[in-house]
């Protein structure tokens, strides 16, 4: 269930706020007039968030290549890895 406070409790409640979004990995909400304004989280929680996000996207970067057929056997892909791994003058 989504932990909300009102604006106001940042400046009455701060460490009461930083040590619940320190405690759990999740976001505390934040209303101004009523309404939504902002989300405050950990470091840590922002961090492996976006770190999440940065996998989906590259998922869903490899699902495109494959669907639009930019894609390659793994022998060419471990000939190419061994070629750029071995330095030019030990190349054949």
């Amino acid at each position: 269930m989504p932990v909300i406070r009102k604006s106001v409790d940042l400046r009455n409640h701060y460490n009461e706020i930083s040590e619940f979004c320190h405690k759990w990995p999740e976001p505390v909400f934040i209303t101004k007039n009523g309404e939504g304004d902002l989300a405050v989280m950990s470091m840590e929680t922002y961090d492996s968030s976006m770190l999440r996000l940065e996998l989906y996207r590259s998922i869903e970067r490899g699902l495109d290549d494959i669907k639009n057929g930019r894609i390659v056997s793994k022998e060419e892909l471990l000939a190419n890895v061994r070629k750029a791994c071995i330095p030019r003058n030990e190349q054949k």
